[in-house]
């Protein structure tokens, strides 16, 4: 496909290398020479210096020629206004915008068809999701839900303490007491698809596969203690911060946000009166013990630094907060620091990149596209999940008979609305929905392309 990426950003940076890994063609547009320039460097990118909302700079992008643009600049009436542009010149072409104004998204909704846009992305009410999320339901460093909420593959770590220690995997079963599947293992920041006969080790993140309703017996059993969320503290007061807030208190949660801007103080505060917000410099171990860190169930690093995100949740991971979610703004980083005890990793841009890919994947291929997409094990697997049609290779063959491509694995099959984890002996038919896990060296547009 041919596709336009205007704006170099964070999210437009990892769609580049991700589009480009894909096959696709892809133009970058930019304001700036020196980002342009990188592009090249870095990625196999044609580009283009100039305003991607002007018609002069879409033309010499070739827009009549192409499938797709992606505005990702950090401006949203940019982003609108290329898209709307894009159309009039291309009435063909889909158009993706960033919105990440609160105060825009409503209206983009009202007037989506008028504005050629195909669809909005908002990175930062992403990421709140996903940190609500796992704030709703703790134990887990990370959880995905997929088919429409009947299945999750959730992160554990197995640390000294964990029942999981020095457990192979062909004994889960039993230490677990339920009908769970390991799909990928974390060790030393290399992601591993492990055998019958693989070994869990202290330090190990592995990605379980279960339906949603074996979850809580699945935490039982392993003797991770769910509670209640009833404080959440949350260090930095950006959109993040702010659509966080709102889903906690909606939810009955106190929340403390603290934030080192005062004039944002005062305009958090006027738009989350429930709310404690505090004005000062969230990486001072006096102020946030003044806040009471200790009393809190759940702290939340989302300053605009990953160092010094990663600070504070070392700091309350120390002094025993249960959970604690730490974002990074460099993906690159969390293969890194897979050993600090630094919780939860959330990376906006690689929620915004998936669901973009997502889309670009359905456009290349209307029948047996994935319905969605998430990337797991820091960006080294995928998880996909796909409507079973007509087209589908081998239906009602047992998947022991299968020959599928290396690092493809089938973890959930969906059928009449009740999810099971597949042995050797479970089928596929038209109407079933299946998920898979790839690992990032595979690549998958279509259902068939699993098979070998």
């Amino acid at each position: 496909m041919k596709i336009v990426v205007a704006g170099k950003g964070k999210v437009g940076s990892t769609l580049c290398r991700q589009l480009t890994t894909d096959g696709h063609d892809v133009t970058l547009i930019d304001t700036d020479a020196n980002v342009l320039s990188a592009g090249v460097d870095r990625y196999d990118v044609m580009t283009v210096e100039g305003n991607c909302a002007t018609k002069r700079a879409l033309e010499l992008a070739n827009v009549y020629q192409q499938d797709l643009l992606i505005a990702t600049t950090g401006d949203d009436v940019v982003n609108m206004l290329s898209c709307l542009t894009a159309h009039k010149l291309n009435p063909r072409i889909h158009t993706i915008a960033r919105i990440r104004d609160p105060e825009y998204l409503d209206q983009t909704y009202l007037m989506q068809e008028d504005f050629g846009l195909s669809m909005t992305i908002n990175p930062e009410k992403q990421a709140a999701d996903e940190i609500a999320d796992l704030v709703f339901y703790p134990g887990f460093l990370k959880r995905e839900t997929l088919a429409k909420s009947r299945a999750q593959i959730v992160e554990l770590l197995v640390d000294k303490d964990s029942p999981l220690r020095n457990v192979t995997l062909s004994a889960l079963p039993g230490r677990v007491r339920c009908r769970v599947l390991v799909c990928t293992v974390v060790r030393n920041g290399r992601a591993e698809a492990p055998g019958g006969n693989f070994m869990l080790k202290e330090g190990d993140r592995i990605f379980v596969t279960a339906p949603t309703d074996v979850l809580p017996t699945l935490l039982k059993n392993l003797g991770i203690t769910t509670r209640k969320v009833r404080r959440v503290m949350i260090a930095g007061g950006d959109r993040i911060g702010f659509y966080l807030a709102k889903q906690l208190l909606a939810n009955n949660i106190a929340v403390c946000l603290i934030d080192n801007d005062e004039n944002r103080c005062h305009e958090l505060a006027t738009l989350l009166p429930e709310a404690d917000i505090i004005c000062g410099d969230a990486s001072n171990r006096e102020l946030l013990n003044e806040e009471r860190i200790k009393d809190t169930d759940t702290l939340v690093s989302l300053t605009g630094m990953d160092e010094l995100n990663m600070v504070i949740s070392m700091y309350g991971s120390a002094g025993g907060v249960p959970q604690v979610i730490t974002k990074l703004s460099r993906e690159e980083n969390s293969r890194l620091l897979y050993n600090l005890p630094i919780g939860s990793i959330i990376c906006p841009r690689r929620l915004s990149s998936d669901t973009i890919v997502t889309y670009i994947r359905a456009m290349q291929n209307q029948q047996g596209a994935a319905l969605s997409m998430h990337t797991i094990a820091d960006g080294q697997a995928t998880i996909m999940e796909f409507a079973v049609n007509e087209s589908t290779r081998h239906l009602g063959v047992p998947l022991k008979d299968l020959h599928l491509k290396k690092n493809i694995l089938i973890v959930a099959i969906t059928r009449a609305g009740v999810t099971t984890i597949p042995n050797g002996s479970t089928t596929f038919d038209k109407g079933d929905d299946m998920v898979i896990v790839t690992g990032d060296d595979v690549i998958v547009r279509n259902i068939n392309d699993i098979f070998d």
